[in-house]
C-alpha cells in the first residue's frame, strides 16, 4: 500500500521558527540523504520531494469559469507543506513507524496519509494503492 508523509512545518525566519545556521541546514541534510538511503535499502521509497519556499508557491483556481493565478500558497498558515515522501509499505503501522525515524520530526509535523489512487502511465487505479 502506498502512504504519503507530508512534511509541514514553518519556513525558517517565519513566526517563532527562527533561522537556521547554515551547520544545521547541512547536518539536516546529511540525516536526511541517511534516512532516503534507508527507505531505499527497506525497499519502500517510491518517491522523495522537498519543496521550494513558499514565497515559489503560485496557485490557480476556476470558479464559475474564471481562471485565477495568484502567487502565494493555497493557505494563510503559519505551518506550510515543505515536502512528500512517497512509501510502499505493508500497512499503517509501518508508515508510522517510518514517519518516527524522519529526521524533520525534530521542527516539523509529518502528517501520515494514505493513497487512494495513483497514476500509472496515464490511468488512474485505485487498487494499485491497496493490498
Amino acid at each position: 500500500m502506498h502512504y504519503a508523509l507530508l512534511l509541514n512545518n514553518a519556513e525558517p525566519g517565519e513566526g517563532d521558527n527562527p533561522d537556521v545556521p547554515m551547520e544545521a541546514m547541512l547536518q539536516m541534510q546529511r540525516a536526511m540523504a541517511d534516512y532516503t538511503a534507508a527507505l531505499q535499502a527497506a525497499g519502500v521509497l517510491v518517491s522523495a520531494e522537498i519543496l521550494e519556499p513558499q514565497a515559489q508557491t503560485v496557485t490557480v483556481t476556476r470558479r464559475d469559469g474564471d481562471l485565477r493565478i495568484q502567487d502565494g500558497p493555497f493557505a494563510d498558515t503559519r505551518e506550510a507543506l515543505a515536502g512528500v515522501f512517497l512509501l510502499d509499505v505493508p500497512d499503517q503501522d509501518a508508515a508510522i513507524a517510518w514517519a518516527e525515524k524522519h529526521p524533520a520530526t525534530q521542527y516539523a509535523v509529518i502528517e501520515v496519509r494514505k493513497v487512494a489512487a495513483a497514476c500509472d502511465e496515464g490511468v488512474w487505479n485505485a487498487n494499485a494503492c491497496t493490498d
